[in-house]
């Protein structure tokens, strides 16, 4: 049953990452087509750091090799960079999928799972919290660096853009005061839980097909 297990195994990789990939465009529409950008980034930065512990932490125990996690990370960066120049092929701007910063929360994933010497419930703890907490510092950047969400709103419009997420008038500042600190406590709190659901995933998988 060995295929069956590898066959399943690397099907979840690919299903997790294309899923991460449309989760990451649905949060970057919300920073664009939204005027509480602040908001849209602490889902952003829940949505991110979850789907990332949860496919992260099954890939990890899967081989028990670190490093594994910063693979699956990678994996995630490039079809979403793909799905990137996809939207811009469309005619979107080049700014309208913002691509998260995974790699260096799974490298910190890595090196928890490296430094506890292989200890699982020290991955899903201290591995949880880390990932929850330094994915919003990371992809701070993303705030940094995109255009106006206003600007943008409104110079490309979505045809199918409910009334509720019509852009209006600016929060002033919330666009920087908080989203960052809200992000990482709410990440660091949810994403532990995620990354032990990653874990019995795992365990599950080789119940079904021991």
């Amino acid at each position: 049953m060995v295929w069956l297990r590898r066959t399943t195994h690397y099907l979840f990789i690919v299903v997790v990452a294309v899923n991460s990939t449309l989760l990451t465009i649905n949060a970057g529409d919300y920073i664009f087509y939204t005027d509480w950008a602040w908001t849209s980034f602490v889902i952003f930065s829940i949505s991110q750091s979850t789907m990332l512990a949860v496919g992260a932490v099954y890939y990890l125990l899967f081989t028990g090799v670190p490093g594994t996690a910063t693979y699956y990370a990678t994996i995630m960066t490039i079809y979403t960079w793909v799905a990137k120049g996809a939207w811009f092929a469309l005619g979107y701007p080049y700014d309208f999928v913002a691509v998260p910063v995974w790699i260096p929360s799974a490298m910190l994933l890595d090196l928890t799972y490296w430094a506890t010497r292989r200890n699982k419930h020290m991955l899903i703890l201290v591995g949880g919290t880390l990932v929850g907490l330094s994915l919003p510092l990371f992809n701070m950047i993303n705030l940094l660096l995109v255009r106006d969400p206003l600007e943008v709103a409104f110079k490309y419009p979505r045809p199918t853009l409910p009334p509720y997420m019509t852009p209006i008038e600016p929060q002033v500042g919330k666009f920087y005061n908080s989203p960052v600190a809200l992000g990482a406590g709410a990440s660091a709190v949810l994403t532990v839980p995620i990354a032990a659901l990653g874990a019995k995933l795992n365990t599950w998988t080789y119940r079904w097909m021991a």
